[in-house]
């Protein structure tokens, strides 16, 4: 593990890969004797060393956890105490509140209060539940046949969006994919056309969901507005902030989270932008007793002391180990500052990404990155087909190994993607990675 992190903190030449005998063992029968832990624990450092690990500095293919040390003991501790949050567990019960808070003040969102999940698709699932059952009185119990229910997103919105509503027994077809703007951002008109058009058809709306940091593209849709816009027809605002919420932290990008503090609900992946290994989600929301209309119930194994709720009465998950100890020790350990400064670290590598990108004219920027999202592509002149020398580029760049960029579509156009959330990106990675970029695309061209 030492030898794992030192390494973390330099981009590689070229991946790892398994050798034969050890690819051998890893198609081996299963072993119905045990063998020696010391060999099994060098194998399987092997496997991760030749795996593709978000924490090295030039991962920037997907929006990826960057695992702090310190976070990592925080899972382990964890995982040593094995605490379960579904029922009464007495101090970490404290402590996970006491996260929960911290995180809500770290982004400007002082009166929210919730809980940890697995993930985006799940905090999603569970703000969307929780909507549900306010729009719909009684759905969980009765279901929504007899109901017609409608969620509203951007275009751009996340995929868990859409399993969220199947999920839900909504439907997928009961998501209403709206127009983006210019900045790839959802337009609020045409959200107000979609409420008219909806509630003239007997459409009950159910949820709105905007968006903090697309994944595409990390466009942030415009919260103040869309805020305006629920609480004049009462209805629920849900951000999906999975990966750009933290961001709200920062002085130059919390301008883009106007109205944060006024939303229904929210999701943030700490093990996307806050340095922490997956899996750790937070679900902010502004009144508790909303999760507990949706989640609440009686079993005769888990009884309620003195009528009190058990956690899992506010949580879809039951069997929930203590993902919160690994952000609380972050807190702890490193404090609000240093995450803002790693946070704004980021957002300067893509600005330092984009101008180099500018500069040259063998690339083109498909978006103006809000955060730390960037999509550009390679456009050399004579190639007729940029679309399959971009592709080919991409899987050009991954085999290679030095950098690690993903390949994407932006209106129909094929394009490198690269997203900087790893506080230990420097300066001079990103000029290395655009200078791999070209290098490998001038050999394609």
């Amino acid at each position: 593990m030492n030898a794992a992190w030192s390494s973390f903190d330099r981009a590689r030449p070229r991946e790892s890969v398994l050798d034969e005998d050890l690819l051998g063992r890893l198609a081996g029968a299963l072993p119905e004797d045990g063998g020696d832990p010391a060999d099994a624990i060098e194998d399987a450092a092997r496997v991760l060393d030749a795996s593709i690990s978000p924490a090295r500095p030039l991962n920037l293919a997907y929006v990826g956890s960057t695992g702090l040390a310190t976070a990592t003991v925080g899972d382990a501790l964890a995982a040593t105490y094995d605490v379960n949050l579904a029922a009464h567990s007495a101090a970490a019960a404290i402590l996970e509140a006491q996260t929960s808070r911290w995180t809500a003040e770290f982004i400007g969102h002082p009166r929210a209060c919730g809980g940890f999940t697995s993930g985006g698709q799940i905090s999603n699932l569970s703000a969307i539940l929780a909507a549900r059952e306010r729009a719909m009185p009684g759905s969980r119990v009765s279901g929504v046949s007899a109901q017609a229910g409608a969620l509203y997103c951007s275009g751009e919105a996340h995929q868990s969006i859409i399993r969220a509503a199947e999920v839900a027994g909504l439907g997928s077809e009961s998501v209403r994919r709206l127009p983006i703007d210019s900045e790839r951002r959802l337009v609020p008109e045409a959200l107000e056309r979609a409420l008219e058009q909806d509630l003239a058809a007997g459409v009950n709306p159910v949820a709105v969901i905007a968006t903090a940091g697309t994944t595409l593209t990390g466009a942030v849709d415009p919260i103040a507005d869309l805020v305006a816009i629920c609480e004049r027809r009462s209805v629920w605002l849900h951000v999906d902030g999975a990966y750009g919420l933290p961001a709200a932290a920062t002085p130059s990008a919390a301008p883009l989270f106007a109205g944060i503090d006024r939303v229904d609900s929210a999701t943030l992946d700490a093990h996307k932008w806050l340095g922490v290994p997956k899996s750790c989600s937070v679900l902010l929301v502004q009144d508790e007793e909303v999760l507990q209309a949706a989640f609440g119930h009686r079993e005769k194994y888990l009884l309620h002391r003195e009528d009190a709720p058990n956690p899992v009465d506010h949580t879809l998950e039951y069997s929930r180990p203590m993902r919160s100890l690994k952000l609380w020790l972050v807190f702890r350990v490193h404090g609000a500052a240093a995450l803002r400064v790693w946070i704004q670290r980021g957002i300067d590598n893509a600005r330092l990404f984009t101008s180099l990108i500018d500069a040259d004219p063998a690339f083109q920027m498909l978006h103006r990155p809000m955060l730390s999202t960037v999509c550009f592509r390679h456009t050399p002149p004579g190639v007729a087909d940029l679309d399959a020398h971009n592709l080919r580029l991409a899987r050009a760049i991954q085999a290679d190994g030095r950098v690690y960029l993903a390949p994407a579509t932006i209106d129909d156009r094929a394009c490198l993607r690269g997203c900087f959330v790893n506080f230990r990106t420097t300066p001079e990675d990103v000029r290395l990675a655009v200078a791999v970029a070209r290098e490998l695309g001038e050999l394609l061209a």
